[in-house]
């Protein structure tokens, strides 16, 4: 396993390593403080000051983002400046030119933030949100509907000292078009998840396909742990399903 971390001088990274008999390696950080999702063997673990991410070499993008949201990174949007993520080799990611053209047919995609820059604008590290290792594309619909509806209800349900935390993911469950502008091999997501918890593991998973319409209710996407486990090829944290945690996620209504 290959671990990226930067300035260690600079900032205090505040992650622990715990090799347990038998057991894969768990990792412990303030971006995923019940352990971070399991690293694929051939996947690059990054830890920035406000994300940590899996980066997958084959597809150019990560496997999951695992973010903390809380009320002190809040802010002014300071706007979307691409760049390069500098803890990764250039031809493990996607460049700003491969994502040329990403919004006409057959993609109609944007340029979609898996650690939402919305949540960390207030921070003085907000420029890492643009790095390209932290995007996917991601349908116009999709993007711009209930995935940031959620994103919008991930703001909502935190106050002062009573955060939460989110893992991100990408999945690829069925073949997509390739990026047009792109001129290396990589892949594409059909679907991507959000697990959200509190720090007692108390969590609400949902699910959202590339071509989800615009106007569904996020709501109408969870799905259970139990059964995202299935869709993914490595561990999560220890969590469980919470009805509480659901509706402190603006879902009222009794699930489907």
């Amino acid at each position: 396993m290959r671990m990226s971390v930067a300035g260690l001088a600079g900032y205090t990274l505040m992650m622990v390593a715990k090799v347990m008999a038998a057991e894969p390696t768990i990792v412990l950080s303030v971006h995923c403080p019940l352990g971070c999702p399991q690293n694929p063997p051939a996947n690059q673990l990054v830890f920035t000051h406000l994300y940590a991410l899996s980066n997958n070499p084959q597809s150019k993008l990560a496997d999951w983002v695992a973010y903390e949201v809380n009320v002190g990174n809040f802010g002014e949007s300071p706007g979307r400046n691409w760049a390069s993520d500098p803890l990764l080799p250039a031809a493990h990611t996607l460049e700003e030119a491969d994502y040329k053209d990403v919004g006409k047919a057959p993609l109609s995609a944007d340029r979609g933030h898996l650690a939402p820059l919305a949540h960390f604008a207030g921070s003085r590290y907000w420029y890492e949100l643009n790095y390209l290792s932290n995007i996917a594309p991601q349908h116009k619909d999709l993007n711009q509907g209930a995935w940031k509806a959620l994103e919008d209800a991930e703001r909502a349900a935190v106050s002062f000292r009573q955060p939460l935390y989110v893992i991100t993911g990408l999945l690829f469950e069925t073949p997509m078009p390739m990026l047009p502008g792109a001129d290396e091999a990589h892949l594409l997501p059909s679907a991507f998840f959000k697990v959200i918890y509190d720090v007692k593991g108390n969590a609400a998973a949902f699910y959202m396909q590339q071509q989800l319409a615009r106007d569904t209710p996020y709501c109408r996407q969870h799905i259970s742990l139990a059964a995202l486990l299935h869709k993914v090829s490595y561990q999560l944290p220890p969590l469980k399903d919470s009805e509480r945690l659901r509706q402190r996620l603006g879902c009222q209504e009794p699930k489907p």
